[in-house]
């Protein structure tokens, strides 16, 4: 039959999977423990001093909390705190130092006096409210015990408040292992709970959608020609570790249209690929070596026999740990922290970090791109190895040199206080850092391609070949499609600005 091919038969297949695991994870939430939870809310925040309304007076002196004096701006607040999870918290699953597990905050008011009760059959509950088990009090503040609670149990706190008046916050801090402390609300009374959690819900979407659109492939599949020009053969892409994933999906892409095609991308920094291109074209012996090598930026003196392509408008960017809040920094300042004259971020107003340089090596054209367009100077030098100590005593700051872009990462998520540079990474998610604007100028390449302002950390990136590749050869062909054809979306996807647009020839031709 027409239909059954292996295009088809992968894609049916691929539907039943998501069907599977749609059903699986319905049975996960059915019948597997969910996390440990506390939950909490206010019920109840009302005036009941001299000062409250419709006649209302401080007749809780006679009540729970005994004789109170000073009560004309007294309120009453009944704080609710429940297992809301689907496991026991035991006392040890607090993670509170000392014997109090959570802490409730009053902002603005003073605690006169605490009641306590507990849901219907949990009276083992109120042994653990002593001052003995942990229950404190002071000013605004609630220090409550490690009270363990069953699934659904729960306690009520009735305090009484004097100070600010109702509405004031409320906070409940505190950590659970293996779970979390969060608030909740009350529901309805013709409300019904979700069966199932939101990931469940999101997930059997997600998964639902997908069996759709891959069944859809059945029926509408792209069967529209190879794009014209393809050739056979073996080619190496090599140079910047930048443009490094804008050259691996444009060869996965080029191999898919192009049967008989294999695009290896072998990179190891902008001036890494210059040098291997010039030695492997001075040492072949038949014609032109079948290699591109892209720079971030143009190529150094001493290779005339490189002949240069403008791809794309290549926009870079500061990264710096999670642990520094700091989302903009002036060229100024980006100068002093590269001359060792800021060493602490609370210098910038900043957390109490060191500041950690984390830093490419000599043959990075994001690093030379970064000295000559951003700081206007050399970096300083290698002070560390392992980026967090100095080997250099003498050093102003730590500073280390790394390999690849994918190392200046990882080691900026992973160190408190680090700082370091990469491309854009247009959609990539960005885990445990976040990019810096340049005296508040983010890089868009929209904004640049409309000319809406000059981002300093900018290059040109430009492919470069061992003199005039064959107009048929595999070579000349990959360094068409990624410049001129298809390779512009992934391009364009990735952040930059393909040259070969019209608003890229005006960008490209400017700098």
């Amino acid at each position: 039959m027409e239909w059954l091919n292996p295009e088809n038969v992968i894609a049916v297949a691929t539907a039943l999977l998501g069907v599977l695991v749609s059903a699986a994870m319905l049975w996960y939430e059915r019948r597997v423990p969910r996390r440990k939870r506390i939950g909490h809310r206010v019920q109840l925040d009302t005036p009941i001093g001299n000062d409250a309304r419709n006649g209302a007076r401080a007749n809780v002196r006679l009540g729970l909390f005994g004789e109170t004096p000073d009560m004309s701006d007294a309120t009453l607040v009944l704080l609710r705190v429940e297992n809301d999870g689907a496991q026991s918290i035991v006392g040890d699953d607090y993670t509170a130092r000392g014997p109090h597990g959570l802490t409730v905050e009053f902002t603005d008011r003073t605690v006169r006096a605490i009641a306590v009760t507990q849901s219907p059959g949990a009276d083992h509950l109120m042994e653990h409210f002593t001052a003995a088990a942990g229950l404190q009090h002071r000013d605004g503040t609630i220090h409550l015990p490690r009270v363990p609670l069953n699934r659904g149990e729960h306690f009520k706190l009735l305090v009484l408040l004097t100070g600010a008046g109702v509405g004031s916050p409320v906070t409940v801090t505190g950590g659970i292992r293996d779970g979390k402390v969060r608030p909740n609300r009350a529901a309805t009374p013709d409300e019904k709970p979700p069966l199932f959690s939101r990931a469940a819900r999101t997930v059997t979407v997600v998964l639902t959608a997908c069996v759709i659109a891959l069944a859809a492939i059945i029926v509408v599949r792209d069967d529209s020609p190879p794009p014209m020009g393809c050739a056979r053969g073996t080619l190496t892409v090599t140079g910047s570790t930048a443009f490094a994933p804008v050259a691996r999906e444009a060869a996965e892409k080029y191999e898919k249209d192009c049967p008989g095609a294999t695009v290896h991308v072998d990179a190891h920094g902008s001036t890494a690929g210059i040098r291997e291109l010039a030695d492997r074209g001075a040492r072949s012996k038949s014609g032109a070596p079948a290699v591109i090598a892209l720079s971030d930026g143009p190529k150094p003196g001493g290779y005339p026999q490189l002949r240069e392509s403008r791809v794309a408008l290549s926009l870079f960017t500061l990264v710096v740990n999670d642990e520094v809040p700091v989302t903009t920094l002036s060229l100024a300042d980006i100068g002093r922290l590269y001359r060792g004259e800021v060493t602490d971020w609370k210098q910038l107003g900043g957390p109490a970090l060191p500041v950690l340089l984390v830093s490419r090596d000599a043959n990075s054209g994001t690093r030379e791109v970064f000295q000559r367009r951003v700081l206007g100077r050399n970096e300083p030098a290698q002070s560390s190895r392992d980026c967090t100590t100095k080997d250099d005593a003498e050093a102003a700051v730590v500073r280390c040199e790394l390999d690849s872009t994918e190392q200046v990462l990882d080691t900026v998520a992973r160190l408190p206080g680090a700082i370091g540079y990469s491309e854009v990474r247009s959609g990539s998610d960005l885990r445990g850092l976040h990019r810096l604007a340049i005296d508040g100028h983010g890089a868009d390449v929209d904004e640049i391609g409309a000319g809406a302002y000059p981002y300093p950390y900018r290059e040109l990136e430009y492919a470069y070949t061992y003199g005039q590749p064959p107009a048929d050869s595999l070579t000349s062909s990959f360094l068409t499609y990624l410049s001129r054809g298809a390779g512009q979306d992934v391009i364009r996807t990735h952040g930059h600005l393909p040259c070969a647009t019209p608003e890229g020839l005006r960008v490209c031709g400017e700098e």
